[in-house]
């Protein structure tokens, strides 16, 4: 048996629902539509009911599962199709295209009057235009290919260009709190704070804003110090402040000079200003920039977190008393 439905009944010469039945089709409980209905769909994992050409007119289509929502007094199908099928599409017409869907059809006695209960990979033929639309479908009906036949297309004279020919209508579902894989925006959420990956990006559905909405993860808590920076001999220490949010910091310093004035003529030498205190340092060597709001410099700090001065503007001076401010940023 290729196309495997769980709870069904028996139906013609079939078994009803058998022990492999049960094991392949996914039997769960799926992403809920509302509160009874369950969201119809093709459950992830490889390319499940991949369509490849395999004739002029014939297209196969490959193994995968799927739940099918029926009507709601119906419910949802678990359906597993465990060997590809070729399906032959119908000779084209002779004015004009038309667009046929591929679907998974379950035909249930106790609801339809097809008198039958099984579950099959069909196609169901739209109606010739000069504009083609997609047909209706009947409930517990799930569309997975459109494919456009061409006016006049036959085995005789060519039949369909499977590389243009086919719209994947494939809408995917997961378990109930799971992502939805490859959703859209058209789509109604069924809860508050569902999920959804759409087009690659992460999605939320708002029950109060009735849309979905791109999801941003909460802002990494904020850690601050005002303390901490053991000043160097020849500076006094005015304000220090520290900032670490998520894997980022930044550090500034406010120091006022109370030794011998620095200048770069001739060479400023390696003046160290203080260190950072642990846990606040660097995990590399990095420069930063300092200024007196005359001159400027950069500042080497070490993953020791030692903050050395070690450039300053030629023809300039740190004074005594004067006010030097750098800000250190990294990531840790």
């Amino acid at each position: 048996m290729t196309v495997r439905p769980a709870w069904l009944l028996l139906g013609g010469t079939e078994p009803g629902q058998t022990r492999e039945d049960t094991r392949l089709a996914p039997i769960g409980t799926y992403a809920p539509e509302d509160e009874i209905r369950t969201r119809g769909g093709v459950i992830p994992g490889g390319s499940p009911f991949a369509a490849t050409g395999a004739g002029a007119m014939s297209l196969q289509i490959g193994v995968g599962r799927a739940i099918v929502q029926g009507t709601t007094a119906q419910g949802a199908y678990p359906i597993a199709v465990d060997a590809p099928e070729v399906l032959t599409f119908a000779d084209g017409d002779a004015l004009f295209d038309r667009i046929d869907t591929v679907c998974l059809h379950v035909y249930d006695s106790l609801f339809d009057e097809s008198g039958q209960n099984l579950a099959e990979l069909e196609i169901v033929a739209g109606t010739p235009s000069g504009t083609p639309t997609a047909p209706a479908l009947d409930p517990a009906c799930l569309p997975l290919w459109d494919v456009r036949v061409p006016a006049g297309a036959s085995a005789g004279v060519g039949g369909i260009d499977w590389g243009a020919a086919l719209v994947d209508r494939r809408r995917y579902t997961a378990a109930v709190g799971g992502i939805i894989p490859r959703a859209v925006l058209s789509d109604t959420g069924a809860y508050d704070g569902q999920y959804a990956d759409i087009d690659g990006v992460l999605y939320r559905w708002s029950a109060s804003a009735e849309e979905w909405q791109l999801y941003r993860p909460p802002a990494e808590p904020v850690e601050e110090i005002t303390t901490g920076f053991a000043v160097a001999s020849g500076w006094s220490i005015n304000t220090f402040r520290a900032r670490r949010a998520g894997r980022v910091v930044s550090a500034t310093a406010y120091l006022s000079r109370t030794g011998a004035p620095l200048s770069a003529d001739p060479n400023l030498g390696d003046t160290a200003i203080g260190t950072l205190p642990a846990g606040w340092r660097p995990l590399d060597s990095i420069e930063a920039p300092a200024s007196d709001g005359y001159g400027d410099g950069m500042v080497y700090v070490n993953a020791a977190g030692v903050c050395t001065l070690r450039t300053w503007s030629p023809g300039t001076q740190i004074d005594t008393g004067a006010n030097l401010r750098t800000t250190i940023t990294f990531i840790q």
